[in-house]
C-alpha cells in the first residue's frame, strides 16, 4: 500500500503593476520629504537651544569640536553631524517600514481579489503566490478550506450519480428476471399449457428467475451494508494458512470437474491475523469462484499467502484465459461485466467484485489485480492487526 508523493511547486512571486509601483515610490517620495522636514526642524531646534546655552557643551565635546579640515574648516567630529547620521538611521528604517507596510497593503488587497474570484464559482482556482508570513498562514487557511469544500461538492455530485447509476443498473437487473417470472407465471394463470409437464416447465423457469433476483438483492444488501462505515465488523484472530486450505477443500469438487488444481502456499505457517472471518472467505469464495467460471483454459488456481512487515500479501491467480487491459480497471466498478453474456450464462449479479473491494478496504486494506498471458492475479494487502478503517487510513 504506496502513495504517491506529491510533486511540491514553489509559489510564484507577487506581480505589481505599474500603478501599485507608482504608489510605493510615492510612498517613499511623501515619507522622505516629511522625515527631511522633521530633521530640519529638530537640527534648528537644538542649534538654538545650545547657542544659547553653551554650558551644555562639555570640553571633551569642544576638543573634538576643534578637529577640522579642509579651507573651510569644517568640522569632522561636531553634535550636529552626529545627530544627523543618528535621523538618517533611523530616517531608513521609518522608510523601509512604511514601505513594507504598504506592500503589505498591497498583498492583501492581492489576496482579497483572489477570493473574490474564487467565491465568484472558481473553486479549482488557488492562491499561490508568495506572500508575508502572516498572510502565508491565512492563505493555506484558505485554500484547506476551497480544497474541502471542493472535494465535499465533488463527492456529492460523485454519490448522487452513483445512486442514479445504482438505480439504474438495479432496476434493469431486476426488469429481466421479473419478466420472465411474470410471464411463466402468466401462462399458467391464462391456462396456456397442454399438461402437467408444461406447469412444471414454467414454474421450474419462474422459480430459477426468482432465485437469480434473490441472489441480486442479497448482493446488493450486502454490498450497501460495506458502504457503510458505523456497521462494526466482527473482529477473529485466526490462522490465514488454514482459511485458505479449507476453501481449497471446499471448492475441490467443483475443480476437479474443470480439470483445475487448486494449489495453496503460506509463509510463514501458520500465518495468524485478526480480521472478521465470515467477511474475509466471502470474499475468497467470489475470487475463486470467479477463478473456476471466467478462467477459461485454465489447469491450476494458486492461494498464497506471505507475511511482509506488518501486513499480509495475498494472492488468488489462475492460469486461465487473460482479462482485456481495458477492462482490468472497471472490474471492481458495481454491476460491471467483462462480457455481457456472462451474466447469462452464469447468472452473475456484477456485484461480487465491488463487494469483495468493500470488506478489503473495510479492514484497512487494498485489493488490485494484474493479468496477462500466463496469470490473472488478484493481489490482496491486509494488515495484521485488525483496526477501524479511519484509524489506520494513513496507510492506503
Amino acid at each position: 500500500m504506496k502513495c504517491n508523493d506529491q510533486e511540491k511547486q514553489t509559489a510564484p512571486k507577487l506581480k505589481i503593476t505599474a500603478a501599485e509601483k507608482s504608489e510605493l515610490l510615492i510612498e517613499g517620495i511623501v515619507t522622505l520629504i516629511i522625515l527631511l522636514l522633521l530633521n530640519l526642524a529638530i537640527v534648528v531646534l537644538l542649534n538654538d537651544i545650545i547657542h544659547n546655552n553653551p554650558q551644555l557643551v562639555t570640553g571633551i565635546w569642544i576638543i573634538k569640536q576643534g578637529i577640522t579640515f579642509g579651507p573651510y574648516n569644517y568640522h569632522l567630529w561636531s553634535w550636529q553631524n552626529v545627530f544627523i547620521l543618528i535621523m538618517l538611521f533611523f530616517d531608513g528604517i521609518i522608510i523601509y517600514w512604511r514601505l513594507i507596510r504598504r506592500y503589505h497593503l498591497i498583498q492583501q488587497k492581492h489576496v482579497i481579489a483572489e477570493l473574490n474570484y474564487i467565491a465568484s464559482g472558481h473553486l479549482n482556482y488557488r492562491i499561490q503566490f508568495k506572500v508575508n508570513p502572516n498572510l502565508a498562514h491565512m492563505i493555506a487557511s484558505i485554500n484547506a478550506l476551497v480544497d474541502s469544500t471542493s472535494q465535499s461538492m465533488h463527492q456529492e455530485r460523485m454519490i448522487e450519480r452513483s445512486k442514479n447509476e445504482l438505480i439504474t443498473n438495479v432496476s434493469h437487473d431486476l426488469r429481466t428476471p421479473l419478466t420472465s417470472i411474470i410471464g411463466y407465471l402468466g401462462l399458467i394463470e391464462n391456462h396456456q399449457y397442454q399438461n402437467e409437464a408444461d406447469i412444471l416447465k414454467y414454474t421450474h423457469v419462474a422459480y430459477a428467475k426468482a432465485q437469480q433476483m434473490k441472489l441480486l438483492v442479497d448482493d446488493l444488501f450486502e454490498y450497501t451494508k460495506m458502504q457503510q462505515q458505523n456497521v462494526p465488523l466482527q473482529k477473529n484472530k485466526f490462522n490465514m494458512a488454514s482459511m485458505l486450505e479449507q476453501l481449497a477443500a471446499n471448492f475441490e469438487i467443483d475443480a476437479q470437474k474443470k480439470g483445475i488444481t487448486i494449489e495453496v502456499n503460506c509463509d510463514p505457517n501458520p500465518l495468524m491475523m485478526e480480521a472478521d472471518t465470515q467477511k474475509l472467505s466471502r470474499v475468497f469464495n467470489n475470487l475463486i469462484t470467479n477463478a473456476l467460471k471466467y478462467g477459461k483454459g485454465a489447469h491450476h488456481i494458486y492461494l498464497t499467502a506471505q507475511k511482509q512487515a506488518d501486513e499480509i500479501v495475498i494472492k488468488v491467480a489462475n492460469d486461465g484465459e487473460a482479462i482485456p487491459p481495458q477492462a482490468l480497471h472497471q472490474l471492481f466498478d458495481r454491476f460491471y461485466r467483462v462480457e455481457n453474456s456472462r451474466s447469462k450464462e452464469t447468472g452473475g449479479t456484477g456485484l461480487g467484485l465491488a463487494i469483495a473491494k468493500s470488506i478489503i478496504v473495510r479492514h484497512g486494506g487494498c485489493i488490485d489485480v494484474e493479468s496477462n498471458d500466463k496469470l490473472t492475479t488478484f493481489i490482496i494487502h491486509l494488515p495484521l492487526i485488525f483496526g477501524d478503517k479511519l484509524k489506520i487510513q494513513g496507510r492506503e
